[in-house]
Parts: structure tokens; sequence; C-alpha cells
């Protein structure tokens, strides 16, 4: 990007529906406590050896970090209501990734029949952003959450070190 170049401002929002055959209590957890167990490795941005780490508490974050001391934080928690949802409350797009733009991402479970759930998983950006941007951040976050988190709770599937 030059210097002084006007950059377009928008906002966009979507949102993605994952059927889950496990129960609620045990895709909460998953999220919460296990993350690094079913974060894929294409999505690991600071390095292939890098953990995921949750801090599922208001003000808390999910953060990557690298054996070598680099670190990318991918959001910060704003609310969390225990087996319902968790309001990741703001989260950066940078230059290099599309950016600059503002998101809030929400997840939320809500039980189908007593051994399933739906993920529900709502992102809404502020910024630059563009059709493109977005379609890829929603086949993003479809990849990550149904060839990683379902698979991890349906079939045991690990991608952790």
């Amino acid at each position: 990007m030059k210097a002084g170049m006007p950059i377009a401002v928008g906002g966009v929002s979507y949102e993605l529906q994952i059927a889950i055959d496990a129960p609620r209590e045990r895709v909460w957890r998953a999220l919460l406590e296990e993350v690094g167990a079913w974060w894929l490795p294409d999505f690991h941005m600071v390095g292939e050896d890098s953990t995921v780490t949750f801090d599922a508490r208001a003000g808390g974050s999910l953060i990557e970090h690298s054996e070598d001391g680099g670190s990318l934080l991918w959001m910060t928690v704003q609310w969390i209501r225990p087996q319902q949802f968790v309001l990741y409350a703001v989260g950066h797009v940078a230059p290099d990734w599309g950016g600059p733009s503002l998101y809030h991402f929400k997840l939320e479970l809500e039980p189908r029949e007593p051994d399933r759930c739906t993920l529900k998983v709502s992102d809404v950006h502020v910024g630059r952003v563009d059709e493109s941007s977005i379609t890829s951040l929603k086949a993003g976050w479809t990849t990550l959450f149904s060839d990683g988190l379902k698979q991890f709770v349906e079939r045991g599937v690990r991608y952790d070190h």
C-alpha cells in the first residue's frame, strides 16, 4: 500500500452452521480446552511447530506461540457463557492478510438431539473488506471447524504434535 493512498472501507457479515454428531458438552470442552488437538496444520501462521492456546475467560485470548518465541494474537474474549457461546470481542486482520479490518467473532453451540449439536459461527468485519476476502475467510473457518473440530470430536482425529 502506498503512503497517502485512500482505502475503501466497508462492512460485511456472514454466518456458518456446522452440524456435529457429539454432545454439546463434548464440543464445548474441545473448543475451550483442546484447541491444539484439532487446530489444522494449515492454520499455524507463526510456524508449523507452533501451539495454539485458549484462555477461556473475559479478557482472555486465543494465541498461537512458536518455539522461537514468536506469537500471534488471534482474538480476545469479551464474553463467555459456559456451554452456550464464546464472543470473541475483537480480532484484527493486518494489511498483509487483506486488512486492515476489525472483526467480531462469535461461536455458539445449540443442542439438536441428545448427542448432537450445531456450531454456529457469526463473523462481522469492518474496514478494508471485499467479496474475495470474506469468501476466503468463510471458507477457512468452515475448513477449520469441519475438518478440525468436527473430526476431532466425532472421530478422534488429532493434529497436535
